[in-house]
């Protein structure tokens, strides 16, 4: 079975996210750490671009904020689920 570009892109925005949140909470410091995550979110917005594409700006910044919050603050995230 195929997946969906949607879900796809979803699946890709949430690996970029963890791997950048990894990349904060690493060791690296510095020019190397900003340049990973400035990398990172090139690519999450290059998703977020092609998913507005699918399912339209309002949505699409919809789903990354959820999944960047996810990513970033798991507590908060709980609670915005209350």
């Amino acid at each position: 079975m195929c997946k969906s570009e949607v879900a796809q892109l979803r699946q890709q925005i949430e690996l970029e996210l963890d791997a950048m949140q990894r990349g904060l909470s690493g060791l690296a410091s510095g020019t190397a750490r900003h340049s990973f995550i400035h990398a990172r979110m090139e690519r999450i917005g290059s998703c977020q671009d092609r998913l507005a594409q699918q399912i339209g700006e309002t949505a699409a910044h919809h789903i990354v904020c959820q999944l960047y919050v996810r990513a970033m603050d798991p507590d908060m995230a709980f609670e915005m689920t209350k």
